[in-house]
């Protein structure tokens, strides 16, 4: 991969992952569009990692955090606090995704990549249904209101993001304003929720990389990717947080439905 088209992908990678748009969308549709070739194993490892660095260095006093109330929670002889609660609801959360990623991955992968309408299909459907979330969420608890049964469902919810099309992010953030939480805590669970899928899968592939090797001349590639999709990546965590603090997600649901209807239009005309 050259650096102009590793660049653009880490630049969208970092984008399309944090904003409720969906990544694996976008990483399909435009090098399909474009006629590039396969990124390979050396550039996803980019693409995670660099994810990876812009979420740990945005959350780290999160992060930070999450990890003093996991271990204060061994040494309480009597209930734990919401705050001492919520690592274990994260851990809970998480497995259904992991679960499901090591199952079924490479099929749904194999499935998607060679069809762009499904994508698109899925962008515009799902899109509805944050808008629908949106629209109608009670948008009244926050952080410290969620429980293991919500954290549960935005955890099951998350598997769906497997799909092209779906979004990590906004599959759970809609699952989280079904449930009453407001915008921004949504969005704050659902990237705190995605930190130990990033850094699995990230790990994985970085595994599978060491194993095989990098192709000749990748490493330059690499370090591009992983650079554009942490800038990219931060830049876009810290405008939507602040974003949904006072706005509507209303905007990424249109974009979702442009370009979703925009591939559609593309196939049945030209394509």
């Amino acid at each position: 991969m050259n650096p102009l088209h590793a660049t653009i992908l880490g630049a969208l990678q970092g984008l399309t992952e944090v904003l409720p748009i969906s990544s694996s969308a976008h990483l399909i549709l435009v090098p399909w569009l474009l006629h590039w070739q396969e990124s390979g194993i050396t550039f996803d490892v980019a693409l995670h990692l660099g994810t990876l660095l812009a979420l740990c260095a945005y959350f780290w006093r999160d992060i930070l955090e999450l990890g003093l109330n996991f271990c204060d929670s061994f040494s309480t002889n009597g209930r734990r606090s919401s705050a001492q609660r919520l690592p274990f609801y994260i851990i809970v959360g998480t497995i259904p995704a992991a679960v499901v990623g090591k199952l079924f991955e490479e099929p749904i992968e194999a499935i998607f990549r060679a069809s762009p309408m499904l994508i698109a299909i899925f962008l515009v459907g799902f899109g509805i249904l944050l808008a629908f979330a949106d629209t109608i969420g009670a948008k009244r608890w926050k952080m410290e209101r969620v429980t293991l049964g919500a954290a549960i469902t935005i955890g099951l919810a998350q598997c769906l993001a497997l799909v092209p099309g779906v979004s990590r992010s906004g599959i759970t953030i809609t699952a989280a304003l079904l449930l009453g939480y407001t915008r921004e805590t949504s969005a704050r669970f659902s990237f705190l929720l995605s930190l130990p899928i990033v850094a699995g899968a990230g790990i994985l592939k970085l595994g599978h990389l060491i194993r095989h090797g990098m192709p000749a001349g990748e490493l330059p590639s690499l370090i591009i990717g992983i650079a554009a999709s942490a800038i990219f990546g931060y830049v876009s965590v810290a405008f939507l947080l602040k974003y949904v603090q006072k706005n509507s997600l209303y905007p990424f649901v249109w974009y979702r439905v442009l370009v979703g209807f925009g591939v559609i239009g593309y196939l049945f005309f030209f394509h």
